[in-house]
């Protein structure tokens, strides 16, 4: 039997929407997941992103969020690597 997943709406910046080639994307996950996981599976398939691992901000909704926050499904997630410049 599959576990029931989710669906959530990834909106990607910067280094991620450039490894990645798309401003936002579509993902399922088991219910029960972290956010955290969006990043991790989008490091597991562009591992030039393992860099902004542990900088990377979280949104859920337009809110900030704890990495360890529960996605639920329908959401709106966005991953906010550190920006350069002035």
């Amino acid at each position: 039997m599959q576990e029931p997943q989710i669906t959530v709406t990834i909106k990607l910046f910067a280094a991620y929407q450039e490894a990645c080639g798309v401003p936002e994307m579509e993902m399922a996950f088991p219910v029960g997941t972290a956010v955290a996981a969006v990043a991790d599976r989008l490091i597991a398939n562009h591992p030039q992103l393992a860099q902004w691992r542990e900088l990377t901000r979280f949104g859920i909704n337009l809110q900030f969020v704890d990495p360890a926050t529960l996605l639920q499904n329908g959401d709106e997630v966005v991953l906010i690597p550190p920006v350069s410049g002035g």
